[in-house]
């Protein structure tokens, strides 16, 4: 498969296996031979739960929003919508658990989420390495893959490390590697693998992940335009479960996605330290179009506009997305308190100094065992450890420069192309 949109990005070839399986799929209905229809999904999901409360209505209308989008934009595969229709599967018996485990103990709902620490920057920013480095810290807790996307029963400490829902996240999320090989040297997964809040967030239907999965701008514009306050407190009603049986000291967060929303997680996290991430905008967005080219042809063999989306993601939007913050910190929306910063150079050149300059702005002590642990990871970790996540950027993108002026002069980030 060939993106003819755009010289500078080309889909990666699918594995034989796969192309041969989406071939004989065009022989099908696919609508019928995999529904991703509403009273098909709902009938399935509360019959394999054997549940049928899925507490609030305000997932439904997302919910509607994504599958309509499904089936009119996304062009899936036979595989796509084999994938697509065990994702919402998830996400809804997920909802169905969460809200069961929280009818019958009511005492979740007082758990304490103190103080969590949580990364948000432009997609491809640091914001990986940064979470990896922090999460060395002993009384450090971050919801692993499994457990964000299973998280009822609640996990117990005593058998943490061996719940059998690791080795079923585990195959379902290194799936991605076996029908995208190349997506391996973009972001590494595994069942243990600290998982981003966008997963967490999956169960309200309302999520940057569930956004990034296939091409749906209905579904993309709706997100845009969600009341996030709500999301935040399913996402407070999952750590809290996690932390039930199995606490944690304080957790650490991330998403790219908390850098538009800061102003409403706020309001659910009032005591937050935020951490927000500095790169080059153009070389970061550069980077993000390649994974989700990468993503989307997961799914469907419809041309990705790259050139499009570089637009959108290095254009306006991204300018705006970022003056929003600037203006939200000067304002005091985002208290100067309850945000630091790491610029990529600096992670990069110095990783231990961001650190430390991380734990002074909050008052924190960086204990002798958490630093002694992250330089045993930096040692154990070399760059490209799962080969290299190589793209172009178009260079007459540096005609954008302008958009990120005031931006990058007050972090003083550097350009990178």
């Amino acid at each position: 498969m060939t993106d003819n949109t755009n010289p500078t990005w080309t889909a990666p070839p699918h594995p034989d296996w796969l192309s041969r399986l989406n071939q004989e799929g065009e022989y099908f209905d696919l609508s019928g031979v995999v529904a991703l229809d509403e009273e098909s999904l709902l009938r399935q999901a509360c019959t394999s739960s054997g549940l049928d409360d899925f507490g609030d209505d305000l997932w439904r209308e997302p919910f509607r929003v994504l599958i309509k989008a499904l089936e009119e934009e996304a062009q899936l595969t036979l595989m796509g919508r084999l994938m697509a229709r065990s994702d919402i599967l998830v996400w809804l018996n997920t909802r169905l658990q969460v809200t069961d485990t929280l009818k019958r103990h009511p005492e979740i709902l007082e758990e304490e989420v103190k103080a969590p620490m949580i990364i948000a920057g432009l997609p491809r920013s640091g914001t990986s390495i940064l979470f990896e480095l922090l999460a060395q810290d002993p009384d450090v807790g971050v919801p692993e893959t499994w457990e964000a996307m299973m998280p009822c029963p609640p996990p117990e400490a005593g058998s943490y490390a061996s719940d059998p829902r690791i080795e079923k996240v585990h195959g379902l999320v290194t799936q991605w590697n076996r029908v995208a090989p190349e997506f391996a040297t973009m972001h590494e997964m595994g069942g243990r693998i600290p998982a981003e809040c966008g997963q967490i967030m999956c169960g309200s239907f309302i999520s940057d992940q569930i956004d990034a999965l296939h091409q749906t701008p209905s579904y993309s514009m709706f997100r845009a335009q969600a009341d996030y306050v709500p999301v935040y407190q399913y996402h407070k009603n999952v750590l809290q479960i996690l932390q039930w049986k199995n606490p944690r000291k304080r957790w650490l967060l991330k998403a790219p996605a908390h850098l538009g929303q800061l102003a409403h997680l706020l309001r659910v996290y009032p005591d937050a330290r935020l951490v927000q991430t500095h790169r080059d905008p153009i070389k970061c967005m550069a980077s993000a179009t390649s994974l989700m080219g990468t993503l989307y042809s997961m799914r469907s063999d419809q041309p990705f506009n790259a050139e499009m989306m570089e637009d959108i993601l290095m254009g306006a939007a991204t300018a705006q997305s970022l003056e929003m913050v600037m203006d939200q910190r000067d304002q005091g929306v985002v208290p100067q308190s309850n945000i630091a910063d790491s610029r990529y150079q600096d992670l990069m050149d110095d990783p231990m100094s961001c650190i430390e300059g991380v734990y002074r702005h909050f008052g924190m002590d960086l204990s002798n065992a958490a630093r002694r642990r992250m330089l045993q990871y930096l040692d154990a970790k070399p760059k490209g450890k799962f080969g290299k996540h190589a793209y172009e950027i178009d260079e007459g993108k540096a005609k954008e420069r302008a958009l990120f002026k005031r931006y990058q002069e007050r972090y003083e980030v550097p350009d990178e192309v």
